[in-house]
Order: structure tokens, then C-alpha cells, then sequence
């Protein structure tokens, strides 16, 4: 069964919609977790947006990287820049894929505009968990 873990900087955002994805999409023997270099709490917007998809995310919560768990990963995805330059050294047996997404939290206009980056990131969220869960399954 594979460990994944998804980071980013302050696992408020992407990791918690990469994480909410995965628990819904992945076999249920999968261990899954996201964290980030800060905590910066759960984004009601990223909770409104990934509800829009029948996910539920509420009872997330923010998290740092817990170094146990990042050691025995067998995959680690970074989803910002940030958090892969300042990831914590691994194993070689833990894979690495970087996805660079937008930051939705920094997204600014309108509630319109900026639910509309909330969403145009989370479903690319979307895309790539099915897409990681296609090939490691």
C-alpha cells in the first residue's frame, strides 16, 4: 500500500484539496496525509470549492511535516516551489514529483474572482491525483 504525501507551504490550500482528492479517489488501504513548512490553518475557500465537488475537507486540519511519516513516504508531492526548495532531505527510496500551482490564497478581485482561481486550482487538483492514482495503482 502506498504512503503519498503531499506538502506545500503552509497546508492551507493545494495540499488539503491534493489530500481530500486522494482519500476519495485512491484505494481505501492508501495512507495519506499532506503538511507544510508553516501552518497558516484550513482555507474556508479551499473547503467551499472542494464541497462544490462532494468532497468534504472540514475536519482537516493544518499541519507541519511530520518527518516520521515523510521518511517512510513512497512518494512525496510538492505543490509550490516553496515547499520543494525547503522540503526536509529524504531517503532515495522516496520518489519525488513537483506540481507548480498557483497559490489561490493570493488570488485577488471579486469573491467571484477569486472562488474562480479556488476552482480552476482545485481542478487541476483533481486531474493530477487521477492521474498519480492511474500510475501507482
Amino acid at each position: 500500500m502506498p504512503q503519498l504525501y503531499f506538502l506545500c507551504t503552509g497546508n492551507s490550500c493545494r495540499s488539503q484539496m491534493a489530500e481530500g482528492f486522494a482519500r476519495q479517489l485512491a484505494p481505501q488501504d492508501w495512507q495519506i496525509a499532506s503538511a507544510g513548512i508553516e501552518q497558516h490553518g484550513l482555507n474556508p475557500l479551499a473547503v467551499k470549492v472542494m464541497a462544490e465537488r462532494g468532497v468534504d475537507i472540514s475536519q482537516q486540519r493544518s499541519k507541519l511535516i511530520d518527518q516520521d511519516y515523510l521518511q517512510h513516504s513512497d512518494l512525496v508531492v510538492t505543490l509550490c516551489g516553496d515547499a520543494r526548495d525547503k522540503c526536509p532531505m529524504t531517503p532515495p527510496t522516496v520518489a519525488k514529483q513537483h506540481w507548480p500551482l498557483r497559490d489561490p490564497a493570493q488570488a485577488t478581485g471579486s469573491e467571484e474572482d477569486v472562488l474562480a482561481v479556488f476552482r480552476q486550482v482545485r481542478d487541476e487538483i483533481e486531474d493530477r491525483v487521477k492521474r498519480l492514482i492511474a500510475t501507482l495503482n
